[in-house]
């Protein structure tokens, strides 16, 4: 019988330990040893091996302060929450998120609720990362929630300047236009097709701008039937994490802030204006993430060019220590609680 730890024996067809005698089979002379039948008959039939042990079920999200936070990664069918008060820039984790995934090769889908797909491109170019070549060669593809709720489209792009209207055209042909953002099911409906245009499963990343505004348009039965079935189809039969984000206004009871039980991830964004007197701190803690090791203590974050997020502890920073980060250190707070004196 196979032992645990470093030392456990892999099957040779699902790359997981084998706790159990293992399944053998014979091949021109080779033995293969398997942790079940179903997994020695699976290699008859496919003819195939996975060649990494769950990493095609894990992901990092190259965002520091996420990944810090979640050393061993997390896995790829989560539906993760970005509950944020005003002012955390939850729009700019996003971006970052969408980005470091195109970097990576995979494909990436926006779907947005708050903005039209220019405003959108726009918040990548001053973030200095251009998304211009990924727009162009449909990696990355926008379900525009946002632009048929306008009363008058066609003034709100007359009055566009020529950088914006170039902007327009170029995000033009990677945007899919849901004609009724309040139709929940032809949001989802856009969202698979473009899933399945780009053949994202066990690959790429989407976006949800604002659970909030979402909400916002519809009945709550129909926000938490939607957050069920694209977490289903998505997350679950896809292998496709999506991140949402929502601004929270204190009430836990509402939606999407009552979804505790539903979804896979939450992360907590908020400004605290105790740690540093007259001056409010952006800070993250990640309060759940199912199947995955997490460190739940809050880091401090700024979102700047280039970099996207940078964590570091706002104490060291005012005693002149070298506490800033970008490098996915921890970046705690550390430190005794309550304001900080300024010098």
């Amino acid at each position: 019988m196979s032992g645990s730890g470093e030392g456990t024996e892999r099957c040779d067809f699902c790359r997981h330990g084998i706790p159990t005698d293992p399944v053998e089979r014979s091949v021109d002379g080779r033995t293969y040893r398997f942790c079940s039948a179903a997994c020695r008959d699976a290699l008859s039939e496919r003819q195939f091996v996975f060649s990494e042990y769950h990493g095609h079920r894990r992901m990092t999200t190259g965002v520091s302060g996420l990944d810090a936070k979640l050393p061993q990664g997390m896995p790829r069918n989560s539906f993760v929450l970005l509950s944020g008060m005003t002012g955390t820039r939850s729009g700019a984790i996003e971006d970052e998120l969408v980005w470091r995934a195109l970097r990576r090769g995979e494909p990436a889908l926006a779907v947005v609720y708050t903005e039209p797909p220019v405003s959108f491109v726009q918040g990548f170019l001053e973030l200095d990362w251009n998304v211009l070549p990924y727009l162009e060669d449909g990696q990355l593809e926008i379900v525009d929630c946002f632009t048929d709720r306008v009363d008058d489209r066609e003034l709100m792009e007359d009055r566009m300047n020529e950088w914006n209207r170039h902007l327009h055209r170029v995000a033009d042909d990677a945007t899919v236009r849901v004609r009724d953002a309040g139709d929940l099911s032809e949001v989802h409906n856009k969202i698979d097709g473009c899933l399945e245009r780009r053949d994202m499963s066990d690959r790429g990343v989407v976006v949800l701008d604002s659970l909030t505004e979402l909400g916002s348009l519809v009945q709550p039965v129909q926000a938490y039937n939607f957050v069920k079935d694209v977490r289903a189809h998505v997350c679950k039969g896809r292998y496709v994490p999506l991140f949402a984000a929502a601004t929270f206004q204190g009430d836990a009871t509402v939606f999407p802030h009552d979804l505790d039980y539903m979804l896979d991830g939450i992360v907590q964004l908020e400004g605290n204006p105790e740690l540093v007197r007259d001056t409010l701190i952006k800070r993250l803690r990640v309060q759940k993430m199912r199947d995955a090791l997490s460190y739940s203590e809050w880091t401090a974050y700024e979102c700047t060019s280039g970099l996207g997020m940078v964590t570091f502890d706002p104490r060291e920073e005012m005693d002149g220590g070298e506490g800033g980060g970008g490098d996915g250190a921890s970046g705690g707070d550390g430190g005794p609680s309550g304001p900080v004196e300024p010098r």
